[in-house]
């Protein structure tokens, strides 16, 4: 493969680069929109047809997926692990149909890798050159994100429905059965016909995130506006950083600065945060060297277009004789979407939403050729199989002791409202 760089001198480039690649059943494009800390290694970053796969749905993705790495050694990889591999780490059952028919596992070797930066494109390819003017003389497509005058939106719990879930959850919380756990609903359109590509660029526009990606496999999409890392590897260092605690933007800088301070000040939104933080240090400690486990920051306040989110930042040194891939596993799947104690909280979810989750709530990412990788939470994202022409999104927020229904009812809307916009439904 060979190694070319290229400046850009049109401000489209990257969606003509998008553009080309829809020729491809493998599309990989992750997009960090200037949202860059200490951790980010890429700024956006587009993989493109398949070396080899690895796809399953079936036990033992972990370890055949360790077989296929040991197999194709310092090289790119991109794909996703769903959250329903939770019933291959523990004794659980998702017993809800799979309306979306994605695989559990899935990753690719691209033929073509570009690495986007400032003013310039690095293309890993056979021929870059020829990759470089294919894009240059690609023409923008014109579709609308839809092909339909509207799409209908339905939701698989109704309000009362959602309501008597949460009574449930609340009383195990009151029971000690556990002390916090992430309802999730589902929304969702049948016979719906959209242009994912549209949509994407539409969600990115609507609500810029640091874990934005398109992803793309024959004809299942993977569309997400992620602002939270689920898992990062730098060197040694592996880093987890997730988001509890949420808040609407205001109409203006003073309203805004207002909700700031009342979000860093809620008792209910710092204790969800918390009680994450000590799951995920809890489960990195697995992984890592004795003692070396941190909450380097803690309850940060993040703001992006849509919302305000309470972040904290937890670190470990990666133990060596760890492989990358049974670190993940041993996170995974990301304590923000499920609750505390993790086992007993996902139990529960299992028991009281009625729709799977699939790759919602999972993690897409990517392994790089040094030995980094990083991987986001499966949120704020739409799943659409373009063959059955389903298309789903879900929302959901953490209850505690302390929550109240008709907020967390109102705090999963307010999470959809980007993809409602999105879609034009609002």
């Amino acid at each position: 493969m060979a190694t070319a760089i290229f400046e850009i001198h049109i401000a489209d480039f990257e969606h003509k680069a998008l553009a080309w690649a829809q020729q491809f059943e493998q599309v990989c494009y992750l997009q960090s929109n200037g949202y860059n800390d200490e951790y980010s290694a890429i700024e956006a970053i587009l993989a493109v047809d398949a070396e080899a796969i690895f796809e399953i749905t079936d036990k033992g993705a972990f370890a055949h997926l360790e077989n296929f790495r040991t197999k194709h050694p310092d090289t790119w990889m991109f794909g996703f692990f769903g959250y329903d591999l939770k019933n291959e780490i523990e004794n659980l059952v998702t017993s809800f149909p799979d309306r979306l028919g994605f695989p559990d596992c899935y990753f690719f070797i691209p033929k073509i890798l570009l690495k986007f930066s400032k003013n310039s494109v690095e293309i890993y390819a056979e021929n870059p050159q020829a990759i470089w003017q294919a894009i240059l003389d690609t023409v923008l497509p014109t579709k609308e994100i839809t092909e339909e005058p509207q799409l209908k939106i339905h939701s698989r719990f109704s309000k009362e429905e959602y309501f008597a879930a949460f009574g449930h959850m609340r009383s195990h919380i009151h029971r000690g059965d556990i002390y916090e756990v992430n309802l999730c609903q589902e929304f969702y359109a049948e016979q719906a016909k959209i242009n994912p590509l549209a949509v994407y660029q539409k969600l990115n526009e609507v609500s810029p995130t640091p874990f934005s990606t398109y992803f793309k496999i024959n004809n299942k999409y993977i569309l997400s506006a992620s602002p939270e890392r689920f898992l990062a590897k730098r060197h040694s260092t592996m880093i987890s950083q997730p988001i509890k605690g949420t808040a609407p933007r205001g109409r203006d800088p003073h309203e805004d600065a207002e909700i700031i301070q009342q979000l860093r000040n809620n008792p209910k939104e710092i204790a969800e945060n918390v009680m994450i933080v000590d799951l995920v240090r809890n489960d990195m400690t697995r992984s890592a060297e004795p003692g070396t486990v941190a909450a380097e920051r803690k309850l940060e306040v993040h703001s992006f277009k849509q919302v305000h989110q309470l972040i904290s930042t937890i670190t470990c040194r990666k133990d060596n004789r760890i492989s990358d891939i049974e670190a993940i596993k041993n996170i995974f799947p990301p304590g923000s979407m499920t609750g505390a104690p993790k086992i007993s909280a996902m139990k529960l979810c299992d028991q009281y939403e009625n729709s799977r989750r699939g790759v919602y709530s999972g993690t897409v990412g990517y392994f790089a050729p040094d030995g980094d990788f990083d991987f986001n939470v499966i949120i704020r994202t739409i799943l659409y199989n373009q063959h059955t022409q389903y298309l789903s999104f879900h929302t959901g927020g953490a209850i505690t002791i302390d929550a109240d229904a008709e907020k967390e009812y109102n705090e999963c809307l307010l999470k959809a409202s980007a993809i409602i916009k999105t879609l034009g439904l609002s």
